[in-house]
């Protein structure tokens, strides 16, 4: 269904303001704007400003009470497995202890998922991961893209589990990986995955293997958590290695 021009307008201030807030903008000295000051800077309806407010507070970063205005709120509170709260977060900067910290939500969840489809999985979910498959070896060849048919296994994976709440955190996984495939694919100087660790995890699945699709998926994460420390290492002996500048 196409959004109207009332839905765009509320999406785009989410989003404007998502980036203002978790890039740090609003602060005591900057407080978070009055309800007239966005309506005029967006040229927007009060109603529109106020259901843009209203999902924003449900991602953890305002709230809002009659009378007493809107504030930001503190990190810790906001939704980190929305997808759009943890996108803005990995926009902001290259964060290397957000992407570690997701590496090991991975640890604790993937594995498990890929031994629950190992065991429950349906022939259509069994499916979906071969189909997914067969996309990062068309990706190899040029005929896909290698990082949407990366996502799309790791997706089928978790949904294949058969596990309601694991399926549910497809939309953070993809959001996650996004930024982690291609920040450890520039540093391994490659722009596309192994396809044999990928299939590793698919073979056991299929075959029901609960203990070797565990396996294969720990090793291919263990890999990622490497290459995220070597590439904050890396980043971290960059800056230390520039030139001081001159005082003045």
């Amino acid at each position: 269904m196409a959004r109207t021009d009332g839905q765009n307008l509320t999406y785009r201030i989410v989003h404007d303001l998502g980036i203002a807030i978790v890039s740090g903008t609003y602060t005591l000295k900057n407080p978070f704007p009055i309800e007239a000051e966005l309506c005029k800077q967006y040229n927007a309806s009060r109603s529109i400003l106020r259901e843009a407010v209203k999902m924003l507070t449900a991602k953890g970063l305002l709230s809002a009470r009659p009378r007493q205005g809107t504030w930001v709120q503190p990190e810790e509170n906001w939704n980190l497995l929305d997808p759009d709260v943890l996108r803005w977060l990995l926009e902001r900067k290259i964060s290397f202890a957000l992407l570690r910290e997701f590496a090991q939500v991975r640890m604790a969840v993937e594995p498990e998922a890929a031994a629950l489809a190992a065991a429950v999985a349906p022939p259509e979910k069994k499916a979906a991961i071969k189909a997914a498959l067969a996309r990062m070896s068309s990706a190899d060849s040029g005929e896909d893209d290698p990082l949407a048919a990366d996502i799309a296994f790791h997706v089928a994976v978790l949904r294949a589990s058969g596990n309601r709440f694991f399926s549910q955190l497809s939309g953070v996984t993809e959001t996650a990986l996004r930024f982690s495939i291609r920040m450890t694919n520039r540093f391994k100087g490659v722009h596309r995955a192994s396809v044999p660790d990928h299939k590793r995890i698919a073979d056991a699945i299929l075959a029901g293997n609960a203990a070797a699709a565990v396996k294969a998926t720990r090793d291919l994460i263990q890999e990622t958590v490497e290459l995220i420390e070597e590439a904050e290492a890396d980043s971290q002996g960059k800056q230390r290695r520039k030139p001081a500048t001159a005082s003045r």
